[in-house]
């Protein structure tokens, strides 16, 4: 079911003189069935589970018509093209490593150093991680693949806990949503035993310790990724699609869970230089303090940069944002743009001007100009105009569709005519501060309402002030500072108005400081029960220069492709459909069974 050899992957480390029986000799071998799931870890937000993901969504628009997550978007996409086969077997590959290590306690048995105390430390800490990871990656399985299956029960996928021989005579059924549900629970809860809450220096009462535990592993699952995991998890199976009987308790568990992570940033993780909710995000620092788990970095990469930039400033110009996205900013002061006072003073005719300055930091529009380090240097102006500008969609094939440019991700300092070109290192933030208020605040409102804390100690509406107070990464104040005296008068009177008008507040947030990382894919499909939010027409900025040569016409209807979805899941990978005839196909998905 995994892979077509066990010697591909069984060894750890690429050992071509040892089987995978001599692995437990070594004890390097042994760690390596841990670590190398890290690796099978996405490092980036370039690919189909990030900003690509987005491009299926109404965030984004793809450039390529061929790009397979651009048919899955418009319905044409077909068997030999799925791009989320790769994940199925990265997840299962990963899982197998993991059960092999857990099996009979085997790995937590093994001895890896001589000194007692410091072998408990290392076996605790790598059996907590199996335990953490195994989660990882089911749930991983679970929100890529659970959905209805053409039998009308609502599945997840095959959950095995063993060792499987992938050169074996297999055929897995799926299990259900449920029961996949309680067993990434209880991986997360056996995890929780062994893991340190976090791994921080500071954490490590024993100074002798450090030496196998602490901030050496950063990046490697801990307590409290676990309880971001169970967050995530909860969130999923309390919404709509997939709780169409509205059990409050699961939203109960999202928020406490989720609460836990706040918790533990707020008071824990809040020390001199560390961890401060008001601080911008730094997508170039590996060891930011807003971080909850990254990935492992790649170190002086320019991915990002000529993914998002167009071909005028050496980029590719392979997504742009929507202008369904670009609407969902607010103004300057929090109102949205479609406020039916205009309290916020949005004027159609000059469309950028007193936006949320997360908007600033987020997307490149017309003339918006990329400042090097966002000082007064300037490296490259934009012109999305139709009539003359450089940047403007169908002029080159690495400029947007969408006449948007996407900013976030990409680092201002690297300029190519430099002499001497700066790259910073690239990572992927899977679990984040801002995650965590989010998940919060979206379950807190459904148990207790907008505005109620006296059930988890914070209010819904407080953690959406977290998020809308944080500064920009060019520096800007965010809209709601969370100070006494100060105050968000629009957030203030849609928490008044109750759990429905707060909900789509909250959405709205996620929808804004998700964007282009792969998020609001799945959301939309929890969200949701049917097709109709899904299947829209994706819009542009159609801009037209002006006679004067100064001013603009803007067209921003302009309609530049459509979401044609025939199912609201994704399907099970076909080539696993064909091996094992008790999988059940995803409903929808009638020619791939």
């Amino acid at each position: 079911m995994l892979i077509s050899s066990c010697k591909n992957y069984l060894e750890p480390f690429p050992n071509g003189d040892r089987s995978s029986e001599d692995i437990w000799k070594y004890q390097e071998n042994v760690q390596g069935l841990v670590g190398r799931c890290y690796d099978n870890m996405a490092r980036n937000y370039n690919d189909n589970e990030g900003a690509y993901l987005d491009g299926a969504t109404d965030n984004a628009e793809i450039t390529s018509t061929v790009n397979a997550l651009h048919r899955l978007a418009t319905g044409t996409m077909t068997t030999g093209q799925d791009p989320f086969l790769t994940y199925w077997n990265r997840d299962y590959q990963s899982i197998y490593l993991v059960n092999l290590f857990l099996k009979d306690r085997r790995g937590y048995n093994t001895p890896f150093i001589l000194d007692q105390r410091m072998n408990d430390l290392v076996r605790r800490r790598l059996q907590g991680e199996a335990f953490a990871l195994r989660a990882w990656f089911q749930w991983d399985l679970l929100q890529k693949f659970g959905g209805e299956g053409m039998d009308g029960k609502m599945l997840g996928f095959p959950i095995i806990t063993t060792p499987v021989d992938p050169n074996g005579q297999i055929n897995f059924a799926r299990n259900t949503y449920d029961e996949c549900v309680a067993q990434i629970i209880a991986d997360c809860d056996s995890a929780y035993k062994y893991l340190p809450i976090a791994h921080r220096d500071f954490l490590v009462t024993v100074p002798g310790d450090l030496l196998y535990s602490g901030g050496k592993y950063w990046g490697r699952m801990d307590g409290i990724t676990t309880r971001a995991i169970k967050a995530n998890v909860y969130l999923t199976w309390a919404s709509p699609r997939f709780n169409p009987s509205n059990n409050i308790s699961r939203w109960d568990s999202a928020a406490v869970n989720a609460k836990k992570v706040m918790d533990f940033k707020l008071t824990r993780d809040n020390v001199t230089g560390g961890f401060n909710p008001v601080n911008a995000v730094n997508w170039f620092d590996p060891m930011f303090a807003g971080i909850v788990f990254p990935s492992r970095w790649v170190a002086t990469n320019e991915d990002m940069e000529k993914m998002f930039y167009p071909g005028g400033f050496q980029g590719n110009g392979v997504i742009g944002a929507t202008q369904d996205l670009v609407n969902a900013f607010p103004m300057a002061n929090g109102y949205p743009i479609d406020d039916a006072a205009n309290r916020g003073l949005y004027n159609p005719a000059n469309p950028y001007a007193g936006r949320d300055p997360r908007f600033y930091s987020t997307i490149f529009y017309n003339t918006a100009q990329a400042k090097k380090n966002n000082t007064g240097v300037l490296m490259y102006t934009f012109e999305n105009w139709s009539n003359g500008g450089k940047d403007a969609a169908g002029v080159k094939s690495s400029n947007s569709l969408t006449n948007y440019h996407v900013k976030k991700f990409v680092y201002m300092g690297l300029n190519w005519s430099d002499p001497t070109i700066s790259r910073l290192p690239h990572t992927k933030f899977f679990v984040r501060w801002a995650h965590m208020c989010l998940a919060f605040a979206e379950a807190a409102n459904q148990v207790v309402g907008p505005t109620d804390a006296s059930k988890y100690g914070m209010s819904a509406k407080t953690a959406i002030q977290y998020i809308r107070a944080r500064k920009t990464p060019d520096g800007a104040i965010g809209l709601s500072p969370v100070v006494p005296g100060n105050s968000d008068a629009y957030l203030t009177e849609v928490a008044a108005n109750g759990k429905t008008a707060f909900d789509a507040l909250v959405k709205n947030e996620r929808r804004i400081e998700t964007c282009f990382e792969g998020m609001r894919f799945f959301d939309l499909r929890r969200w949701t029960t049917d097709l109709t939010e899904l299947n829209k027409a994706i819009h542009g900025a159609n801009i037209t220069l002006n006679s004067d040569g100064k001013t603009f016409t803007y067209d921003l209807n302009y309609q530049v492709g459509n979401r044609t979805y025939l199912s609201a899941y994704l399907p099970i990978p076909y080539n696993e459909i064909l091996r094992m005839s008790k999988l059940v196909q995803n409903k929808g998905w009638d020619s791939w069974k």
